[in-house]
């Protein structure tokens, strides 16, 4: 019984949020709210004056390091893999905040042999059609997909080095594909990873413009002689944590 009652309770707040999106903080005529969602490296970037915050909302709770103008999200908080995250509960909670733009960091595995392991690519589309998440769970809309080309504009020039366009190719995890279907994806697209199209879905629905910028740690089974692996992925992101965390910085004083 009680269950119940707080399920309903839930779908109550979900439609409110749904429905009074115009209504959430927005910092847009005087300085734009940053949220930044990345892996554990976000974690270390500097902060002035920063406050770690459990943010609640229709879906769940999301915990945050903010400033006062950015937001750090952890996407991968309390061990939680890749096909269990609460994307919704974390981007309502970026919302919540007040965020106006956000740009999404992650781990990829290249789908060409051309992008190889230590490549950083600036995606303007996403493929995703396994699974479609979305806040709209009561009431009926439809949102068009897109990445931010001002946003994704703007890390080009502020990262030279990067390439800029490809597609992000999203699955669910957490396991890597096999060799055949990475030779089906790279029809589609040049990157593969498991969670940024859901991120990018999410701010879409919640209108908040959001780019990435993904960096390759791997390729992607079959496009090498290599087998791709956890310990691989965990190795490569170790070799370039302080290019990592130092392109964040980056982003932090260049986008707040």
């Amino acid at each position: 019984m009680h269950r119940k009652i707080r399920y309903q309770e839930v779908k109550v707040q979900a439609l409110e949020f749904e429905m009074n999106r115009s209504i959430l903080p927005s910092h847009v005529d005087t300085v734009p709210m940053l949220g930044i969602i990345g892996g554990t490296a976000i974690m270390h970037t500097q902060l002035s004056n920063p406050t770690k915050q459990m943010i609640h909302t229709p879906y769940g709770s999301s915990e945050v390091m903010c400033s006062d103008t950015i937001v750090l999200l952890q996407r991968h908080q309390f061990q939680t893999p890749p096909h269990k995250m609460n994307v919704r509960a974390h981007l309502s909670a970026l919302a919540v905040l007040g965020v106006d733009i956000v740009i999404c960091i992650g781990s990829t595995g290249s789908l060409h042999v051309d992008l190889p392991p230590g490549s950083i690519i600036i995606p303007t589309d996403y493929f995703c059609t396994f699974k479609t998440i979305t806040i709209y769970n009561n009431s009926l809309t439809h949102i068009t997909a897109q990445i931010s080309t001002e946003l994704a504009q703007k890390l080009s020039t502020l990262f030279p080095q990067a390439r800029y366009g490809g597609c992000y190719v999203q699955t669910e995890g957490p396991r890597f594909e096999t060799e055949h279907e990475v030779k089906y994806l790279a029809q589609y697209g040049d990157i593969v990873g498991m969670t940024i199209a859901h991120e990018i879905m999410i701010a879409n629905d919640l209108q908040i413009p959001c780019a990435a910028i993904c960096f390759v740690d791997n390729y992607a089974n079959g496009v090498s002689n290599t087998v791709a692996s956890y310990d691989e992925v965990i190795r490569s992101s170790k070799q370039t944590q302080e290019r990592t965390d130092a392109m964040i910085q980056q982003i932090a004083l260049a986008f707040s």
